[in-house]
This record gives C-alpha cells, structure tokens and sequence, in this order.
C-alpha cells in the first residue's frame, strides 16, 4: 500500500473510530426537559435509572436535566434544545411540539395513561395558621387577599390553576359567564406574576409576598412537610383539577443522537415499582395501586375533575382562554 493510500485510510479510519465513539457517548446520555416543581423528583429518578440501566444493560448513563415554566420549556426545544425527552405539565405543550413535528403526532399512545405516569392536583399555601381562614376558592376572590400564581401564559402550573378556579366556579354558580366573572376577580388579586411554578414558590416563602399560594399539591407538600413546616401549611379545597403531567420522546432529536433507545427505557422506567415509590415519596400520585395504597394518608382525598370532561378538549380551551386574545387575556387586561 502506498504512502498516501496509507495516510488516507488512517484518516479515513480514525473518522470512523470518532463517530463510533461520538454515538456511543450519545447513546448513553440523556437531556430530560422538565417543568418547574420536578426538580427534587428527577433528581432521584435519575441516578435510580442510571443504576437499573448499569444492572441491565451494564452500561453507564448520564441523565441531565433542564427546568423551567412547561410551555417555555416546550418553546425552546421547539427552537433547538436537544433534549432526548420531555417530562412537561400539560398536554398542550405536548400537542404544541407534536404540531411542530418535534414529537410523535399519537404521543399520547406511546406510554401508558395518556403518557402520564403519574397526577397530582391543585392545592393551596397558606401561612401557619392560616390567618386569613382560606378554606375554598370563594375565599381567593375576597378584597384584601393577595393571591400568588405563576403566568398562566408560560407556565402550566399556573393553568392548571386557571382551569381548577374555573370549573369550581362554572359549577357553582352555574355558567359559563358566572366562572368567567370568578376567574377575573381572582387573577386581579394576584400581585405578580412569575414564569413558572419554583418562581411563585420563591415569592411566597422568600419574598413574603401574598396570602396564599396556589400550586400543584407535591409543590405544597414539600414546603409544608419537608422543608419550612414550621410556618406554612396545606389547604384542600372542595373541589379541583386532575393534572397528568405527560411525558415523550423529542423524536427530531433522538434520530440524530441514536438514543431512542435508551429514551424509551427511561420513560418506561417511569412506570416501574421503583419509579413510581420515588414517585410517590416527591408527593406525586402513583399510577401504581399498590405504590399508593403503600403510601397511605399521604395523599388525601379531595375531589378532582378533569379538563377534558368538565371544560372541554385541551385543543379547544388552549384556543379558547390562553391563546393571544383569550379569554385569560380579556379578564386580567386592566382598563
């Protein structure tokens, strides 16, 4: 073989030899995108996935995280963050990247319970004692309560909140109109809004902003049982939404790191008994009826409603109240 034949297929070699080792790095590391109040939650799902997966498939993985309000989160791997999956709140910022082509059109088909492994609900915060006697949602449109939410428009925490205000109120007191009337008189209690459901958290217990936080039950259940009990505690209202946060596979970003995979089995992991017991400890509700009933009086009974049964399709009120010009827009616009 000649000199030069020689020298190319070296090159030629150790180009391969680096895109082997470039996909193979790939193939074991994972960018999940996650929502706000998921922090403590997959920073134990994590390394318990990286364990079953070593024992599995004798492989190390590292598993990154990324978080922020759900629909900013969805926006930027729409523009480009390469995360090999997302775990967000709200089945439209799911639909959102599915319209985009970034995610599979049936994602909801691709996991379990709609692709949600777990629920949770909306709760709320009060101080201890509860000074303000906050008991409903009627309580939250008083003058004088001072009501923290994140920006329904960039985080679905702060929609879930939104929608669970708007259900209470379209039951009782009987339309439509009525519900639309509650709704503006609570958000015109809030005194700011922050992007995502940790920014709201910070403003309540650090800023000593509000009288009242209203967040999802695990983000409550945290402050008030694990880290600052002392001087806040839970409120469950007479009724509220079912959130399923949804999980699913960045297709666009899976083909081009060949990590599909390793993707899918750590989305499926979310399902197993191990998952779903740290699941459970982070005040999530389990799919698993054993990890909850193991659980015990962890997670009391309150009663829930769903978007889709008592206010309609996700496509339809994602149009219809959050969309520029909604409804959402209308009742907190100042005049």
């Amino acid at each position: 073989m000649s000199i030069g034949k020689a020298a190319s297929w070296a090159g030629f070699t150790a180009a391969f030899l680096f895109v082997i080792s470039v996909a193979a790095l790939a193939d074991n590391s994972l960018l999940n995108a996650s929502y706000d109040v998921s922090r403590e939650l997959y920073k134990d799902i994590n390394p318990a996935f990286a364990a079953s997966w070593k024992k599995s498939a004798n492989v190390d993985v590292d598993v990154k995280q990324a978080h922020g309000g759900s629909t900013k989160q969805a926006q930027a791997v729409a523009e480009g963050l390469e995360a090999d999956v997302v775990t967000l709140n709200q089945p439209t910022d799911l639909d959102f990247l599915a319209g985009k082509g970034v995610v599979s059109a049936d994602w909801r088909k691709d996991f379990p319970n709609g692709a949600a492994p777990y629920t949770t609900t909306t709760v709320f915060l009060v101080r201890k004692g509860n000074p303000k006697g906050i008991k409903d949602w009627d309580d939250l449109v008083k003058s004088g309560i001072s009501v923290v939410i994140p920006n329904p428009k960039t985080s679905g925490n702060g929609r879930y909140t939104y929608l669970a205000a708007w259900g209470y109120a379209q039951d009782k007191l009987g339309s439509a109109d009525k519900a639309r009337e509650f709704v503006g008189q609570l958000f015109a209690n809030v005194p700011v809004f922050d992007g995502g459901g940790r920014g709201a958290t910070t403003t309540f217990t650090q800023r000593d902003i509000g009288d009242v936080l209203v967040t999802f039950e695990n983000e409550a259940a945290l402050i008030s049982k694990e880290v600052d009990g002392k001087n806040f505690e839970i409120v469950y209202p007479s009724l509220s939404v079912e959130a399923a946060p949804p999980v699913a596979i960045v297709k666009t970003i899976v083909e081009k790191r060949k990590s599909a995979g390793l993707a899918k089995a750590y989305l499926d992991f979310l399902y197993s008994d191990e998952a779903q017991t740290i699941i459970a400890k982070h005040n999530f509700r389990p799919r698993s009826d054993a990890v909850r009933k193991a659980a015990g009086n962890n997670f009391p009974a309150i009663k829930t409603f769903t978007v889709e049964d008592k206010i309609g399709p996700w496509a339809d009120v994602q149009k219809t109240h959050f969309a520029d010009g909604g409804i959402y827009d209308q009742v907190t616009t100042k005049k």
